[in-house]
């Protein structure tokens, strides 16, 4: 297997666990997700160590957060993916996986929205049609049900507010996300011992403790497979093996916790699948136009 063989590997071994990690967290579901979550971002901070460790490189730790202002992006970055995982370990928790899987569908429309308002980025057309197809699809599953979908558009927004944050940012993802999760780490340690002191913690047996210890690698090893991945695949096609996370996580949403899938979701669903379709296609697009320029030596139109 060649280096692009490898890194697809790499790209959906990351996804699958990703995608199936929805049925980690329902074992867990009788733990408050704070609990889950301080558990998450201490043994997070463990496994990243120990790979950073084991690499020689857990001086960059320190490098990365020399000044003021990548101490600041750091922390804001650490608040953003902090909220994502509650977020995302709550709509398990309360039977709502259906909408983490959704929110993980709009999140590139939402994020390339971000790029427009925050960075100054221009969209094309096909990205302006994939946006309006999701703003569509958020709005007709709102009417539909009486109520937005608030989890989805909370995760989708956290993870684009994240990779906004990252984008400023030069360090790769392993110390990138170490530092942030030493940064929550003093929080979640303060919010177990005041669990402990007021006798109000929910781990009580030792496969409940056995799970959490697990939440760390669970968390770093998909990363690093991304990482991995980034490096060796072309980034139309790591764009487009993403939505096997979400994908996964819908199936096992309606096929294993046989959550509700009324019409409007389905509807809700088909015009995001729908969005997603014209924007990986102009993706792929763009992409192929940027090769042939680089090899014929001139700017990609």
């Amino acid at each position: 297997m060649g280096e692009t063989g490898r890194g697809i590997a790499a790209m959906v071994s990351a996804c699958v666990i990703w995608g199936l990690s929805p049925l980690f967290y329902k074992l867990l579901s009788h733990i408050p997700p704070s609990e889950v979550l301080a558990h998450r971002t201490i043994w997070s901070f463990v496994f990243f160590g120990c790979v950073l460790l084991v690499q020689g490189r857990i001086r960059l730790i320190k490098e990365n957060l020399s000044t003021a202002r990548a101490t600041a992006l750091t922390l804001a970055a650490a608040l953003a993916i902090s909220t994502n995982w509650f977020l995302f370990i709550t709509s398990i928790t309360i039977g709502r996986a259906v909408e983490a899987s959704l929110g993980y569908y709009i999140f590139p429309l939402v994020a390339v929205l971000f790029g427009m308002i925050f960075f100054g980025e221009r969209l094309t057309r096909a990205q302006m049609i994939a946006v309006a197809l999701a703003t569509l699809a958020v709005v007709g599953l709102t009417v539909a049900l009486r109520a937005p979908p608030w989890i989805s558009l909370a995760l989708a927004t956290s993870f684009a507010i994240y990779g906004a944050f990252k984008k400023q940012t030069a360090t790769g993802p392993v110390v990138s996300v170490t530092s942030e999760v030493l940064l929550l780490s003093p929080i979640a340690l303060g919010w177990l011992f005041y669990l402990w002191q007021a006798q109000a913690m929910q781990v009580t047996t030792g496969a409940d403790v056995g799970l959490l210890l697990f939440s760390g690698p669970l968390t770093g090893l998909p990363l690093i497979l991304f990482s991995y991945a980034s490096r060796r695949v072309r980034m139309a096609t790591v764009g487009l093996l993403q939505y096997l996370n979400p994908t996964l996580q819908f199936l096992v949403a309606t096929l294993i916790f046989l959550e509700p899938f009324t019409p409007a979701h389905g509807v809700a669903f088909g015009l995001i699948w729908v969005a997603l379709a014209v924007y990986s296609l102009d993706g792929v697009r763009r992409d192929r136009a940027a090769r042939r320029a680089a090899r014929a030596g001139a700017p990609a139109a």
